[in-house]
């Protein structure tokens, strides 16, 4: 079992009366890319800051390779930061940009020189070393930003939403890249997104968080087949939300009657369908609905159904060569292994298998 590389015990960080962070502790292994997933103002960025030293918790403690270093400046740490905005320095060119933190701490000029070609040619960069920032693409520009974040060799690096100013075509191609650079230089990983989609693609594990809070920390296919939250089946999938009154324990849905796991009775029960997790074939036996709207969304279709006892349309996803169209008759099928159940406060929530 690897040993543990970034270690927070009990962190608070508060800006005035505002929490950020609240009482948040967290193992990453080494060598583990740890992603940290929620929304914006949720702490995670203030996380990875605290990590780094940049900001000093108000409470709480952090270590690095076993080490304390809460009260440490970012470069007595063996951390290594990729900023959103890359924080190239554009008056200097690709080499200088990546020589830059080896000459501060004073290594040699040849093995300066043979560090940064080395970083380089891992990022595909070489030919590079004379331009400067301005002259090259987004993405060239995030690859010399991780050239100078392996350079020194850090026991950590540290991501704060480094695909964000890349179009979607790009983001994907680099994440990939970024993933086996940093797996081949066996650097431990934190990347911050607020993208689910990032987080599952590139974390071994990923951290939820949710009001400086951590939510649920696990597998990705964990978070999604089991997610603790209602909060969180909303970010890792398509969702359509049903309210019922529980009653003997149970809620009598359309669909048939379904457990509701620690709710008491007469509470609110939120029934959660996966958009995925819904069949439709022709119409006859079984569920009736009938098609309202279809959305092109390339391979796939996103098409509303009034369903049968249903007061609100259910949404589904279904592959765009089935050809719904819009008025169809159909029979609607429900997967239950894809149903969820939570409170109407949304914790607590148990899939229903």
């Amino acid at each position: 079992m690897a040993e543990v590389d970034v270690r927070l015990e009990r962190v608070t960080k508060d800006f005035g009366e505002t929490v950020a962070v609240d009482d948040l502790s967290l193992d990453i292994a080494e060598g583990e890319f740890f992603s940290l997933l929620g929304p914006s103002g949720c702490g995670k960025t203030t996380t990875l800051r605290m990590i780094g030293g940049f900001e000093e918790p108000t409470r709480g403690t952090i270590y690095l390779g076993g080490r304390d270093v809460t009260d440490l400046p970012p470069h007595k740490r063996n951390v290594n930061t990729v900023f959103q905005s890359y924080a190239l320095f554009p008056h200097l060119n690709v080499y200088e940009n990546v020589a830059f933190g080896l000459r501060r701490t004073k290594v040699q000029d040849g093995d300066i020189k043979t560090r940064v070609s080395d970083a380089l040619r891992l990022v595909d960069l070489e030919g590079f070393e004379k331009r400067r920032p301005g002259q090259m693409s987004g993405g060239q520009q995030q690859r010399v930003a991780l050239a100078r974040a392996i350079v020194p060799r850090p026991s950590v690096v540290l991501m704060d939403e480094p695909f964000s100013g890349l179009d979607v075509q790009l983001r994907d191609s680099m994440q990939e890249e970024t993933l086996a650079l940093l797996r081949e230089t066996r650097a431990t990983c934190v990347i911050v997104t607020h993208h689910p989609e990032e987080a599952m693609r590139l974390g071994d594990r990923v951290a939820v968080m949710r009001h400086g809070r951590l939510v649920q920390v696990g597998r990705a296919e964990d978070l999604y087949h089991r997610p603790a939250e209602l909060f969180i089946a909303r970010l890792f999938s398509e969702i359509n939300e049903v309210a019922y009154r529980v009653s003997g324990g149970m809620i009598d849905t359309p669909i048939g009657p379904f457990p509701a796991p620690g709710l008491e009775e007469g509470e609110t029960a939120i029934l959660c369908i996966r958009e995925r997790g819904i069949k439709l074939g022709a119409a006859g036996v079984g569920l009736q609905g009938r098609v309202l709207h279809v959305k092109f969304l390339g391979d796939v279709g996103l098409i509303e159904v009034g369903v049968q006892g249903f007061e609100q349309p259910l949404k589904v996803r279904a592959r765009e060569n089935e050809g719904w169209s819009r008025g169809a008759e159909v029979a609607v099928e429900v997967d239950a292994s894809r149903v969820l159940i939570f409170p109407a406060n949304g914790s607590g929530g148990k899939p229903y298998t």
